[in-house]
């Protein structure tokens, strides 16, 4: 049985204790805010851990954000800081520099591209402020591979790795965050389609299997397995050649 209280004070000790061992007194816990239960949880963790004045929203809409709003109430209903920058324009020029060396665009391209660009985007601002870039990342997620490597799935430290998608809302409930935040129907804000669309199944078929080892239909199962096998790359550290002494 999850222990929603006990895991979010642990949460809540380990971001303290991370910042208490990496940077000043001041250093900011820096975080890309979609309005989504993942971004939510972990921006009220470190309002807990650091308080509000460590805590950077940064929110990175592309074009027009038809969600945006909920975004901007998060910040305000935490009491933090926030941030907005538009990656539109970038994005778009890099995908006329690739169209302009010869290259056509394909989905992966499209779809993975912004994700990076938004962790870049992160990363300047953590320069500027003095601060730790967070990652939003749940474990369902990271199981099947569906984040973006170097994108979404990068950060300095990582407060939902270890929690599925069922026990990131557990916390979120547990920190009293409304169900606006906690319950927002997940995507990815890029291709237009829910998570569990572009997935194939529900979070809660995939979190019953990563914790009781449980999925009825054969089929799902071959395709989480898959899924989790083929995206083992993104979790793991770079291999690297280590030369014969």
């Amino acid at each position: 049985m999850f222990d929603a209280k006990k895991t979010t004070q642990q949460i809540i000790d380990w971001i303290a204790e991370y910042f208490r061992n990496n940077g000043a007194p001041e250093t900011k816990a820096v975080i890309g805010i979609s309005g989504g239960k993942d971004s939510s949880v972990t921006a009220a963790l470190c309002v807990k851990a650091l308080g509000k004045d460590r805590v950077l929203g940064v929110l990175m809409p592309q074009g027009k954000q038809h969600d945006i709003d909920i975004a901007l109430e998060l910040c305000v209903a935490l009491g933090i800081k926030c941030v907005a920058v538009n990656i539109k324009e970038p994005v778009q020029a890099l995908y006329n520099g690739i169209t302009v060396a010869g290259l056509t665009l394909n989905d992966i391209a499209i779809f993975n591209t912004p994700a990076r660009i938004r962790m870049t985007t992160l990363y300047a601002i953590s320069g500027i402020v003095g601060g730790r870039v967070a990652n939003t990342c749940n474990l369902s997620e990271g199981w099947v591979g569906y984040e973006t490597k170097f994108g979404d799935a990068a950060g300095d430290f990582s407060p939902l790795g270890d929690l599925t998608v069922t026990e990131v809302k557990a916390v979120g409930y547990e920190l009293g965050l409304e169900t606006k935040y906690v319950d927002k129907v997940p995507e990815d804000g890029l291709c237009g389609k829910i998570d569990e669309d572009n997935l194939g199944f529900a979070y809660e078929t995939l979190d019953e299997y990563i914790r009781e080892g449980i999925c009825i239909s054969a089929k799902t199962k071959e395709k989480i397995d898959r899924l989790h096998e083929i995206s083992r790359h993104k979790a793991n550290p770079m291999p690297t050649f280590r030369k014969d002494d």
